[in-house]
């Protein structure tokens, strides 16, 4: 409860000082808090950005614990923010009860729809993640070394089955390219509650029990816990080849025109190791897989599905200060690069480009319909 009282606080002030006049956007942020690097993170960007460049001004509420998570929003409501968003699909039903009831006030939800989309001052964000997914699962495909990949989700749901299913299929189409006959991906859960999100020692095992089975690269869908995984990887470095389990061997050596920083190279000998890669969500994370500061080292995060959130919210935010804001539902993919796949100077040395070439095709072909990516399992 503490929490609520530093921002009622803040609030009072802020009205005291005569900024009644300006839009005011209420952030309410998911478990995890919008320092994980990852979905809290890139929305909290996008308000900044709408911040600095439209002139708004945007307060935050932090849950202390996942049952907090929705009391900033009645708060918000009750002191006449011009827009709320909830971040998560967990504040979906605050948003519904108070859009409902303060009709005068305006809301978001990204990753759920408030209201069954019948709201005429509420919006859902929602997202086409299997869409990215499917790309970076085939970079993955085309890239591992063993033939094994791995998944890493954080809460055991429906809206996170849909970046499995979109990287599971993306992985198994890049393997079956190469030939390999028997595509394995490895697919594992943090929990079953919000505490998921916020469980990085939990995310490290399972990538650990991944690896040791001889997955190579492994997505985390798993907010902040997912940096479980990217400590693990960056941590081993690389499997080695007296490790494999049984049935498992290199059947490449993908990366190897990378150099290798002073490290890993002492740790892993190169014609009897393979390196180790994460894939990153929602934010570019690729920055975070840099070991030595060297960006044209090798780099431990191969990419990054990226999940504009942060463009979602900069657009609902403008929506309002420009006053075409409407009710209902928005949705983002790849047709309209809500969704994609990160590629700058931490990775570009790691992706050839002729796989580069095949994912615009791909990408094409998912947006004309051709290829018709699962989002259920």
């Amino acid at each position: 409860m503490k929490k609520l009282v530093v921002l009622s606080v803040a609030l009072a002030t802020a009205l005291g000082l005569g900024l009644a006049q300006e839009i005011r956007v209420g952030m309410a942020f998911d478990a995890g808090g919008k320092n994980d690097r990852s979905f809290n993170q890139s929305t909290f960007e996008g308000a900044q950005r709408a911040a600095r460049e439209l002139g708004v001004r945007v307060f935050d509420f932090e849950p202390g614990d996942p049952g907090q998570v929705g009391q900033g929003i009645r708060r918000f409501a009750e002191e006449g923010f011009d827009l709320i968003v909830g971040v998560g699909f967990a504040n979906e039903p605050s948003i519904t009860r108070n859009a409902q009831e303060f009709k005068d006030v305006k809301f978001a939800v990204i990753d759920s729809v408030p209201c069954e989309g019948k709201c005429a001052n509420a919006v859902g964000l929602v997202f086409r993640e299997h869409e990215g997914s499917y790309l970076v699962g085939y970079i993955a495909g085309r890239m591992t070394n063993t033939g094994v990949v791995g998944f890493v989700g954080g809460m055991d749901i429906p809206l996170i089955h849909k970046f499995e299913q979109g990287y599971r299929a993306g992985a198994i189409a890049g393997m079956r390219e190469r030939g390999i006959s028997n595509p394995r991906v490895l697919i594992n859960y943090v929990g079953n509650t919000p505490a998921a999100w916020n469980d990085p020692g939990k995310a490290k095992e399972i990538a650990t029990a991944q690896a040791k089975q001889g997955a190579d690269i492994i997505y985390a869908a798993a907010g902040a816990s997912g940096l479980g995984v990217l400590d693990y990887v960056k941590q081993q470095r690389c499997l080695k080849q007296n490790e494999l389990p049984s049935g498992v061997r290199f059947i490449s050596n993908n990366g190897s025109n990378v150099p290798r920083y002073a490290a890993y190279n002492q740790s892993c000998p190169a014609a009897t190791s393979r390196p180790m890669f994460m894939i990153g969500v929602d934010a570019n994370q690729n920055y975070l897989g840099d070991t030595d500061n060297n960006p044209n080292t090798l780099n431990h995060v191969l990419t990054s599905m990226l999940k504009r959130v942060d463009v979602a919210t900069y657009e609902v935010i403008k929506s309002v200060k420009d006053g075409t804001f409407k009710g209902g539902v928005r949705e983002f993919g790849l047709n309209n690069n809500g969704v994609g796949y990160a590629l700058d100077n931490y990775n570009k040395a790691l992706i050839p480009q002729a796989v580069i070439n095949r994912l615009a095709v791909l990408r094409s072909q998912i947006v004309s319909g051709a290829i018709k990516v699962p989002d259920k399992r």
